[in-house]
């Protein structure tokens, strides 16, 4: 009777996906792969999240940290807990691009979006200090306009068929 929630955290979807099979899961904690450069679960993963009634929560929305940075600055290009390959750094610039047209951080993107999807409860984006915290409030809250996020489809930047966010999503003040 002291257990009222049982999950898994994992950075493969696929491992979520082979537990689902073997049993009922309250939630899962994902890392890194469901954010503006992966969405990849939603093959098979977050549906069968969706009709088992299992939330899922985003760690690592920022990709570990190229999306809270991106590349136009100076510093070291972290992807996947490694350096970012050329593909990956060329995919950012392309957001980057598309986020100064609309005068939206990156950083508030690649928080909101994964907010879209119905299994998904929460992300985590790994904050370390007072500033950050404060930060990633801000983006949070930060208004997007939904033809941002058309134009993200439309390029091919994020995957038509990815849920996207609006200013009517629960827990983002517009």
């Amino acid at each position: 009777g002291r257990v009222s929630a049982i999950g898994l955290g994992v950075n493969e979807h696929e491992v979520c996906s082979a537990a689902l099979n073997h049993g009922d899961w309250d939630c899962f904690l994902l890392a890194g792969r469901y954010t503006l450069l992966e969405q990849e679960p939603l093959d098979y993963f977050l549906p069968q999240c969706t009709a088992r009634n299992c939330s899922v929560i985003i760690g690592g929305p920022f990709n570990s940290g190229i999306l809270a940075s991106g590349v136009q600055g100076a510093g070291s290009l972290r992807y996947d807990y490694g350096h970012a390959e050329a593909h990956i750094v060329e995919r950012v610039r392309q957001l980057e691009k598309a986020c100064a047209e609309f005068e939206v951080p990156l950083a508030a993107a690649a928080l909101q979006f994964p907010l879209a999807h119905p299994a998904v409860a929460s992300v985590i984006p790994g904050c370390a200090t007072p500033q950050q915290i404060q930060e990633t409030m801000d983006h949070f809250h930060r208004e997007i306009a939904p033809e941002f996020w058309s134009l993200l489809s439309a390029r091919g930047l994020i995957r038509a068929d990815a849920p996207l966010p609006s200013a009517s999503m629960p827990g983002i003040d517009q």
